[in-house]
């Protein structure tokens, strides 16, 4: 099936965004483990690296979304492309934050559960890497799109199971309820990344079916 986009312009900076997701998950997965490893420098040095990225990210979108309305291009899918960019933004924005809230708060986790929220970041990273790779489909080859999108419902039930199993070991150790719940609440935030990507998942399946009509 034809592509989407018939601008080159257009087609490099979609590419470039997807990119910089892509990037962004890598990076935050190896920032957690950094974290865990207690390697202070490669820490700083993800967050760095996240964030820029996590701009280029908003840079590339609005630039997109500049281009879509000045030369009127693909108005009949102008919606839905607008919407697919702004819901895809939202997983490296929860990827950024996550990391960053690692740096603010410096939560105390025992060396215990370190592999397991690693873990947990990867599985939730492997839903996001899945729907970057159902976008690149949606506008390449639009048949691809139900193969990537079924391994991001996939990764996201994995993540749900591998989050839920680590707060209950969590909360049936005995710490203090305040160290629980701070624990319990950056589980949830690795395990949301997953969430986002079957957000996006649920509008791309729609839109894929919008453009085979």
């Amino acid at each position: 099936m034809r592509a989407l986009f018939n601008s080159k312009k257009l087609e490099n900076q979609i590419d470039q965004f997807l990119d910089a997701l892509s990037q962004g998950l890598i990076v935050f997965v190896r920032g957690i483990k950094s974290y865990f490893d207690e390697d202070k420098e490669d820490f700083e040095h993800y967050l760095k690296e996240i964030s820029k990225l996590e701009a280029e990210a908003d840079k590339l979108r609005r630039a997109i979304e500049n281009d879509l309305y000045t030369f009127s291009l693909i108005p009949e899918n102008r919606g839905d492309v607008l919407a697919l960019l702004e819901h895809l933004d939202n997983v490296i924005d929860t990827a950024k934050e996550t990391l960053h809230q690692f740096d603010v708060e410096v939560p105390d986790i025992p060396l215990e559960f370190a592999s397991k929220f690693v873990k947990l970041a990867e599985t939730s990273c492997d839903a996001g890497q899945e729907i970057v790779q159902a976008a690149r489909a949606f506008f390449k080859d639009l048949k691809n799109v139900r193969d990537h999108v079924h391994k991001v419902y996939f990764y996201e039930k994995e993540a749900d199971r591998l989050g839920n199993h680590l707060k209950k070991e969590i909360f049936r150790t005995d710490m203090k309820l305040s160290r629980k719940i701070h624990l319990r609440y950056f589980a949830t935030h690795v395990e949301t990344i997953s969430d986002d990507a079957e957000d996006v998942a649920d509008r791309l399946s729609i839109y894929t079916i919008k453009r085979m009509i």
